[in-house]
């Protein structure tokens, strides 16, 4: 999980070197093509052309939409925002996963758990901080990035009981792949030169970090998991600094340590109710 989590970081550290060259909708579309080429193959050796059935069509177009639509979102803020800033605010999908699940699922959420989620976002307004100086209208994308990617954990927790991961995988990357394809009609633009590099590292991290997610799963219970997600942020800050020099102020560090405490009660609570949980990507 760990591994995975700095795989995203590194997804989104090269969209958004890439990104200074070319336009958003290439690198959408590279991101889930490429993504979408490691998913074949993990499909073609988990079982073939036989695990293209699926109980549930429309969820599966559904969350493929839902992360392509996280994927536009948070590409856009990280054109604007510190890597570090968009990992924290991303820390808001499982606390909105937590809200949502009452009325897309009929789950009943307690008053602890709904606490935790108004305090996370409590958390979420300290790192935005509207009305201030540093405040920048791109952070409104990257808290629709998270509104997003929590409607796609609550899907992918409808159809996990019944479709196998690779299953799954083909579809969120085959959609997206399609969707992202449409506006490249207006906005092509060859890559050339050190962008593949960066191109091909973001359609590697996309494949390889929801194998590795899957892997994870595997091996251990979500509730064991869940705290190894808030290890992104190291790295958002490690390569945001490396890569464009950039420094999270104390705000910033003390909203994420909010929002991610208050996560990591809603784990525990669920854990305690014995629910199952799925964890995803932050926003990617």
């Amino acid at each position: 999980m760990a591994l995975a989590m700095a795989t995203f970081a590194a997804l989104d550290a090269s969209a958004k070197e890439v990104m200074r060259s070319l336009p958003h909708d290439v690198a959408v579309f590279f991101r889930y093509f490429l993504a979408l080429l490691i998913a074949t193959v993990m499909l073609m050796r988990g079982g073939g052309l036989a695990l293209l059935q699926t109980r549930h069509p429309y969820a599966q177009v559904m969350r493929g939409v839902m992360l392509l639509a996280s994927t536009v979102l948070n590409f856009t803020a990280i054109t604007y925002l510190q890597l570090a800033q968009t990992a924290a605010i991303s820390f808001m999908i499982p606390l909105w996963t937590c809200a949502l699940s009452g009325p897309m699922l009929g789950e009943q959420v307690g008053w602890r758990r709904w606490s935790a989620v108004i305090i996370g976002f409590l958390g979420v307004l300290i790192i935005m901080r509207p009305g201030s100086m540093t405040f920048h209208w791109a952070m409104f994308f990257s808290l629709g990035a998270t509104i997003a990617g929590a409607i796609y954990n609550i899907l992918t927790r409808k159809v996990g009981g019944s479709d196998r991961v690779e299953t799954s995988l083909f579809y969120v990357c085959i959609v997206g792949s399609l969707f992202a394809a449409i506006p490249l009609r207006w906005h092509w633009q060859m890559p050339v030169g050190y962008e593949w590099l960066f191109l091909l590292a973001m359609g590697a991290a996309g494949g390889g970090g929801h194998y590795l997610l899957t892997l994870a799963h595997r091996l251990a219970p979500a509730s064991v998991l869940a705290p190894f997600i808030y290890t992104q942020i190291l790295w958002m800050i490690i390569l945001g600094f490396v890569m464009f020099g950039d420094l999270p102020d104390q705000w910033t560090l003390i909203g994420a340590g909010i929002v991610i405490a208050s996560g990591l009660f809603v784990f525990l609570r669920e854990r305690q109710l014995g629910k199952q949980t799925t964890l995803a990507p932050p926003a990617d």
